[in-house]
Formats: C-alpha cells, structure tokens, sequence
C-alpha cells in the first residue's frame, strides 16, 4: 500500500469518517434514489439543485448556494488559505422533461432513469462530506462543492465552465475531482475533446402532389448524410463522427420547409476536430452549390476540449493509491466529463465512478446494483483527503 495512504488510514480521524462511510451506506442509497427522482432534464436542473443544496447543506457544507449559471457551490474551509480543491458532480441528466424518473427497488438493484449518471455521484459528494464533518477531520487545502449544471448533451459543460470562467480570485484550484457514476477502476485522465452542429437547410416548402418537384430540405439533408459518412476518419487517433438526430417537416402530405441534423464529433486532439468541421463544411458547401432552391445554415452547438492530467501528478498518483486500497487495479482511461475544462486549462484533474455496478445508462431502463459501493465511497474519501491532507 502506497506509505502516504497507509499513514493516513492509520489516523483514528480517518478511521472515524471511514466508519461513518459504512454506516451511511443505506443512507447513501436513500439520497441516491431521492435525488435520482427529482427531474433533471438538459436546462432544468433547477429543483433537483434545490434539494441538493439542503442536503449539502446537512451534511456539514457551509453555504451552499446557486451561482449565476445554476451550479449548487458550497465550501468546507482548511486550515491554509490557499486555493481549494474542487469536488464535484453533475445534477443534470439526458431525459427530457416530462420523463418518468421513478425508482423501482428490488434487492440491491435499483432501476430508473438517471440512477446512476448522475444520482450515484451526487450522493457520494454528500456522504463523503458528511464522514468529514461527523469525523472532525480538519483538511490543510479548502475543499469546494459543486453540484454542477450541463454536463450533458449540449448543455456544453456550462456550468464547469462558469465555474472556472468566474472565480473571483483568479486563483487555480489546487486540482478537480469529478465523481460521475459508478465502478471502482476507471480513472479518467484524458478529455475526450468534441464538436457538435447542427445543419438547417431550408426551401419553398409545398404540396406534396401539386408542389412535387419543388426541392425538398430532407431530400437534400440525405445527400448531405451520405456525403458525411464517406470522410476518411483517422484510426490514430481514433477520430468519429455521428449523426445523431434529424427532424424537420409539418405533415405526411407537405413537401418541408425546413429540416435539421445533428452531429456529433469526437477526438482526444483538437486539431484533428477542426481538421474534421473544415471537411463537414465543405462538404455541405459542395451541396449547396448543387442544390438550388435550397439554403444551407450549420450552427455549432457544443464544443468541449480535449486535455490531459499526466499519470504521475499527484492527483492521478492518489486516486491510483485509493483505488488500490480498495483491491483494484486502477484503470487510465479518456473520457468526455466535467474534468475536460479543467484539464483544457493545464488544472489538474480526474473523474472517478463512485463503486458500484451499473448498465444501460442513458435510457430509461437504467440500472444500478450496490455492489462495492461502500468502496467507492472510501475510494473517493481517500483521494480527497491525500490531496486535501489531515491537519495534524
């Protein structure tokens, strides 16, 4: 076990939070399933916030309080005035308003939408700030909370972004950890970086018997569509694009007026993104050109950077120590998560599962078993208190 982890687990202040981790197991799933059964649709995170910060609040946070972009932030004061270490989870989820969030239970399995991504981080951020405050332990470096707004689809990472865009201080936080789901040996060190857009193109519009002939928006999207899906992508890095949404059109019986596609482009190197964007507006100008009557818009809709934590900062060197100690072989991994800002912006930071097991996330049958979740939590507590330090 890493000599640092092993002194720390040696304190009885730690032994202490680590008792209340296991105690508060079924407390950690209430939250959870409470939490998970507040609507969080893209752009309305706003009640479940709420509830977040009455929560974090019970659990010994000062202050929670919503900031100008609806993040929930809080703070736990150390004993140095430096810059504080940042932890966060998102409140947002991918499902629509009007979906029905309900959990059912059974056993240790729970199921409904959201359960997982992001219920489960949310509850760890609380019950490890909850073993804090009922341990007594007093960390060296501040610790800020934050619940964070749009994570998901194109939400953009607003709310990260506000964060690290607004500091009044204007001081680097001393690293950032993102908890985000459930499992025990991701960590994830690389931002997958990503662009999206989406195209209009727009004509005449008319009945489909008396207008037939009068160019068709869709019709045109199709070429489009194709055209997208023979660029030459690179396998080093691994480089995709995906159609991800269409719409347009009134009625069965009317030729469109208007039609969109969404598209979504990932890579863990930005220039390879824009590389991509250049091709995909080329392609939609060399149809245009061929397409009279028909008008071509393509608007970016999100646009997160890549980064990358490098494995032997210290803040990677903890989550490995933590995850170890829990009795798994941690795993380097890149990903698309809130760390992308930070790590875009040379901070230091990660994104961890909360323990665990889980499946189908994203759609309404997702799902989440308790197996090592009480791990997942220490796993958190310990990479916190490693960077955070115990005040002797």
């Amino acid at each position: 076990m890493d000599t640092k982890l092993a002194r720390l687990i040696e304190d009885p202040r730690v032994a202490k939070a680590v008792d209340c981790v296991r105690r508060s197991d079924e407390w950690t799933l209430a939250s959870q399933v409470q939490l998970s059964e507040i609507p969080a649709p893209p752009f309305g995170e706003e009640r479940r916030g709420e509830r977040m910060a009455q929560l974090m609040l019970e659990a010994g946070i000062s202050e929670p309080r919503a900031d100008a972009a609806g993040n929930v932030v809080g703070t736990r004061p150390g004993t140095d005035s430096g810059p504080p270490l940042v932890v966060s989870a998102h409140l947002d989820t991918v499902f629509p308003a009007g979906t029905d969030v309900a959990v059912t239970r059974e056993g240790d399995l729970l199921r409904g939408p959201g359960i997982t991504d992001n219920a489960r981080g949310l509850a760890t951020l609380l019950t490890t700030a909850r073993a804090l405050n009922e341990s007594g332990i007093r960390t060296r470096i501040p610790l800020l909370f934050v619940a964070t707004v749009g994570e998901e689809g194109i939400g953009d990472l607003r709310g990260v972004r506000a964060l690290f865009d607004g500091d009044e201080n204007g001081r680097t936080p001393a690293g950032f950890i993102s908890l985000d789901g459930a499992g025990l040996k991701r960590i994830v060190v690389k931002g997958l970086g990503s662009r999206r857009f989406r195209i209009t193109a727009r004509g005449p519009g008319g009945h489909s018997w008396v207008d037939w002939g009068t160019p068709n928006p869709i019709h045109t999207l199709s070429e489009v569509a194709q055209r997208l899906m023979r660029v030459p992508l690179s396998r080093d890095p691994v480089t995709t694009i995906t159609i991800s949404r269409w719409g347009g059109g009134t009625s069965i019986n009317a030729i469109p007026q208007e039609a969109w596609i969404e598209l979504d482009t990932r890579c863990e190197e930005d220039d390879r993104l824009e590389s991509l964007e250049s091709e995909i507006r080329q392609a939609v100008d060399d149809i245009a050109t061929s397409s009279a009557g028909i008008i071509f818009e393509i608007e970016t809709i999100g646009q997160r950077p890549g980064g990358e934590t490098p494995p032997g900062a210290p803040l990677v060197e903890a989550a490995v120590a933590a995850t170890r100690s829990q009795g798994c072989e941690p795993v380097l991994t890149l990903s698309s998560t809130d760390a992308n800002i930070p790590m875009s912006k040379g901070i230091a930071a990660i994104t961890i599962g909360c323990g665990g097991e889980a499946g189908q996330a994203h759609t309404t049958d997702e799902w989440y078993r308790n197996v090592q979740g009480v791990e997942g939590v220490m796993r958190a507590l310990y990479t916190i208190l490693l960077i955070a330090g115990v005040e002797d």
